[in-house]
């Protein structure tokens, strides 16, 4: 690999500290390549860069700032096959998805490269003084993004655009399973016409003490994270220290609902997206799947034919559908929910049982019956299980859809527009698919309520996230 050190103030450095970690390939085990793990003095090096670089940017003009977030879109679609790859071998993603999600991150840098233009503030009379109201949105400052593993690519460029695009410098902290996109991506930046230092990159698996340093800096000022709630959690006590504005994405248990009168086949298909998407490892994937009674055999049929046709095995091959999980501890996590629901009277169609060999490999799986105490229904599967349960009625499959802490999106399937739309309401989310299975688009506010998150992604909501609100009073 050719990118494995720190990226700071457009160059590559050593760490300070010289210790490195080993990346590994989820589908062989074997070890992909060092990367260079930032320490304290790491960090204050890319705050210093990050300060002195935002300083011009803030200044250029919005169409200025869009001309390098549209290049930097052309220059990653003419990469597309480069970063999916990549992301194949250090992720386990098959090549449709990694496709895919290489497609997805670089939208957000022509969608923020369209909305950084377009922070609009306003003047208006205040009617009791007679004064007028000026409201302007300016750059909040440096801004701290920490980034998961599940997507390498898409949940750096979600947060990077929308930064640059306000005018913000960063300093980004990947994932220590799959750093290496993020590093890739670095010198396509480069060329795209973002100023050294602007962009700085910190691998690390200091993670705790290097985050925690950076959010008590008084010249951060914005926070974004995605990542699990508890993760979250930790972050703003943080960010509490300095006032710091925070974008949270947090963890999900998307309820997905199948009425009698839906389209079966648009709700087949629109549960293997919102289920196999990523492979089940996204914070967005179907985690309940509650199935009306009168429809719940064939559903439950058809749905297990399509999973079961899947097939298994490297991302790398392009006839394969499912690859493996990123690590030893998300397939023994998923192995255990399957092993709880059977205990508890789940009934396994298909899949079930990990295949023999090197890779974290664990095979598309229905569950049946399961119960409402199953370990999977309460907490994230991250994992290609499809948990199936049925309900009666409409109120009930509401009550049961919103009994949990998180609220990040759910699936509506039904041809009753009208009742669809009131369930959609109803429901305790962030965010609904009504007969998709797919939610996320560069163009809409992504995020969650309850224990979901704070703030939004994408969207014109996005770029604000990185902004602040300013009033001037004034006569004349």
């Amino acid at each position: 690999m050719e990118f494995t050190d720190l990226y700071i103030n457009g160059e590559w450095k050593k760490p300070a500290s010289g210790d490195r970690f080993d990346v590994i390939n989820p589908a062989t085990e074997e070890v992909l390549a060092s990367v260079a793990s930032a320490d304290i003095a790491d960090a204050d090096a890319a705050l210093d860069a990050a300060e002195a670089a935002m300083k011009d940017w803030a200044a250029r003009t919005p169409r200025a700032r869009a001309e390098v977030l549209r290049r930097a879109w052309e220059l990653m679609t003419a990469r597309l096959d480069e970063f999916a790859h990549l992301m194949t071998l250090e992720n386990g993603k098959a090549g449709v998805d990694a496709r895919g999600e290489a497609t997805y991150a670089a939208e957000f840098f022509r969608w923020f490269a369209e909305e950084a233009v377009r922070a609009d503030g306003m003047i208006t009379h205040a009617p009791a003084s007679g004064a007028r109201i000026m409201v302007q949105h300016k750059p909040a400052g440096l801004a701290v993004l920490v980034t998961p593993w599940n997507y390498p690519a898409a949940m750096g460029t979600r947060k990077i655009a929308p930064a640059l695009a306000a005018g913000c410098g960063v300093i980004i902290k990947p994932a220590s399973e799959t750093p290496l996109t993020m590093l890739a991506l670095m010198p396509l930046l480069e060329e795209a016409g973002v100023p050294p230092g602007l962009v700085n990159v910190l691998p690390s698996r200091k993670t705790g003490s290097l985050v925690d340093h950076m959010l008590h800096d008084p010249r951060v000022r914005v926070v974004s994270f995605t990542g699990s709630t508890g993760v979250g959690q930790k972050l703003l006590k943080s960010a509490a220290d300095q006032v710091l504005k925070p974008a949270m994405e947090l963890g999900g248990n998307a309820p997905v609902v199948v009425f009698d009168d839906a389209d079966m086949e648009t709700a087949i298909e629109g549960t293997m997206l919102a289920k196999m998407r990523n492979l089940g490892e996204a914070c967005t994937a179907a985690n309940r799947i509650y199935v009306q009674d009168g429809i719940a055999e064939e559903f439950t049929k058809r749905l297990t034919e399509r999973m079961s046709a899947l097939k298994l095995g490297d991302g790398t091959d392009p006839s394969v559908d499912v690859g493996p999980l990123v690590n030893a501890d998300t397939r023994d996590k998923v192995a255990a929910f399957v092993a709880d629901a059977v205990e508890k009277g789940a009934k396994i169609e298909c899949g079930g049982k990990e295949p023999q060999g090197k890779g974290f490999y664990y095979p598309p799986t229905v569950l049946s019956n399961v119960s409402e105490d199953a370990d999977c229904v309460k907490d994230e599967i991250f994992g290609p299980v499809a948990a199936i349960q049925t309900f009666k009625e409409q109120e009930e499959v509401i009550a049961r859809a919103n009994d949990t802490e998180y609220g990040l999106v759910a699936y509506v399937f039904s041809e009753d527009f009208k009742r669809a739309l009131q369930v959609c309401e109803r429901l305790e989310y962030g965010m609904v698919g009504l007969n998709r299975g797919l939610v996320s688009d560069p163009a809409a506010p992504f995020g969650g309520v309850k224990q979901s998150g704070i703030g939004r992604e994408g969207g014109h909501e996005g770029m604000l996230e990185f902004m602040e609100t300013q009033y001037i009073s004034a006569s004349w």
